[in-house]
């Protein structure tokens, strides 16, 4: 038996000039032909090392004993590995009776004594299994390829890009669940990635759990502090709660990151505003008007806020009328917008313009029939 142990390290070796000895001249016939294969690399001698290591296997004793079968573990473990292309013509089949093959003799009692030739199986069996989940993505066949990278996993759980490959596979069948558990595997081992992180939080927000997302992006933050886009990511997560004091802290680096962004200059414009803090509103409103003159939003909320303004005290001819000028131009960009016609009726009431209070409504009329 140890005469056979040396035999199959020296395989390990992998494949050097190993002496033909041990316990039958099958066994030599196997260790021989994978050391002529490493020597020629000629698949010639990978198949009849296969043809020798299954005629180990005729009995059902021979069928239980674990030095045989490892033995063609290590053989087939090798073709897997080795013939990429399939010149040997093995059935599609081969690779999983080879990883059961693995799993039985993994389970045995004296499993033990032949660890380096099943980790070297296992290593095989890997490459394998990960090459057939490309071959599935190239065919965009996903839950093949997601089969295939899950089998890779459970051969090498610390091999991170293997999270990766599952991750994409699930993205594209839509396993929006299975792939966020990958990439949150990802992120929990490898923080330097930045796709990992906006993918991941991506993907969270996508199926609603903008509190996951969140705790992504932090963290990525802290990891990444000068990345803009992780930057803007956070911030739109607390735009769309409309969460404005969350959102408050990140508007300097956002406008300083941005500061030609019609959009964003509104999105600050905007939680300003939400927050009472009227004056930066008010700028930043006119800036997002001067970068898109185009845009309505910002033209009707800084109507909206000089009307806010004017409500706070009596008599405030100032801001009631700058509300009105807002409100109508932005009117003018929206003639059919019900908000806007309302607020526009109640600055007429409040400033007691009869005239245009009647045009008012008598377009809010129009507009509601």
């Amino acid at each position: 038996m140890q005469h056979n142990r040396k035999i199959i390290l020296l395989v390990l070796g992998l494949f050097t000039t190993s002496l033909a000895f041990g316990q039958s001249e099958a066994l030599k016939a196997v260790v021989n032909n994978l050391a002529f294969y490493k020597q020629k690399n000629d698949l010639a001698y990978l198949a009849r090392a296969k043809k020798s290591a299954d005629s180990l296997i005729v009995t059902r004793s021979d069928s239980s004993d674990l030095t045989k079968n490892v033995y063609r573990l290590i053989v087939y473990s090798s073709i897997l590995n080795t013939d990429t292309l399939n010149k040997m013509n093995q059935p599609e089949t081969f690779i999983d009776q080879t990883s059961a093959l693995l799993d039985k003799l993994s389970a045995r009692q004296k499993a033990y004594k032949f660890q380096p030739e099943l980790d070297y199986s296992r290593r095989c069996l890997t490459n394998a299994y990960i090459r057939k989940g490309f071959m599935a993505t190239t065919n965009n066949d996903f839950v093949k390829a997601s089969a295939a990278f899950q089998k890779a996993k459970y051969y090498a759980p610390s091999f991170k890009p293997v999270n990766a490959y599952m991750a994409y596979a699930n993205n594209k069948q839509g396993n929006l669940q299975e792939a966020a558990k990958n990439y949150s595997n990802l992120i929990a081992t490898d923080s330097t990635k930045l796709e990992y992180f906006q993918t991941a939080s991506s993907i969270y927000k996508s199926i609603g759990d903008t509190a996951r997302a969140l705790q992504i992006l932090r963290r990525a933050r802290r990891i990444l502090p000068a990345d803009k886009q992780l930057l803007q990511d956070e911030a739109n997560i607390y735009n769309n709660k409309k969460d404005y004091k969350a959102l408050e802290p990140l508007i300097g680096s956002l406008i300083d990151n941005n500061a030609n962004n019609a959009d964003i200059t509104f999105v600050a414009a905007n939680c300003y505003d939400n927050l009472n803090q009227y004056d930066k509103a008010e700028s930043l409103y006119l800036r997002a008007i001067e970068l898109n003159g185009a845009a309505y939003e910002p033209v009707f909320n800084l109507g909206l806020l000089y009307f806010k303004r004017s409500a706070l005290k009596d008599n405030d001819d100032k801001n009631i009328t700058s509300a009105i000028l807002w409100l109508e131009k932005a009117n003018e960009m929206a003639p059919r917008d019900k908000n806007c016609l309302a607020l526009l009726q109640l600055a007429y009431k409040k400033t007691g313009n009869q005239n245009q209070l009647d045009r008012v409504n008598n377009k809010l009329q129009q507009v509601t029939n």
